[in-house]
């Protein structure tokens, strides 16, 4: 999605443009890879984002968003990492993605959301 997707990349340089800050997961980078990614419009895409780690604490913080939601982390694992990234930050949060339903789930009404 993040590589591939001309209407993400589109709204990235937007944001870029009028000095937003724009934050991804670095799970986010393992989920838009595939096959028929373009390694080197990925790098320039990436080169442009802050990425926030995933580590123990991370990790912690997203399982507590699974449950509270009443969601397994076999399906949602990498939407609770992306949720709990989101919640993180110290700003506004508007999040683009494909998963409202889910996201409103993990987050609720704690930011902004909009469908790709």
């Amino acid at each position: 999605m993040l590589a591939d997707d001309g209407h993400v990349v589109a709204l990235i340089a937007e944001a870029r443009s009028r000095g937003v800050e724009v934050v991804i997961s670095a799970l986010t980078i393992i989920e838009a890879v595939h096959t028929h990614t373009n390694k080197s419009r990925l790098d320039w895409v990436l080169s442009g984002l802050r990425v926030v780690p995933v580590g123990d604490e991370e990790a912690r913080a997203a399982s507590k968003l699974l449950m509270n939601a009443g969601l397994h982390g076999h399906e949602y694992a990498i939407d609770a990492a992306l949720a709990e990234a989101a919640l993180r930050q110290h700003r506004t949060v508007v999040m683009l993605t494909s998963g409202i339903d889910d996201m409103v789930k993990l987050c609720g009404n704690r930011l902004r959301l909009v469908g790709i």
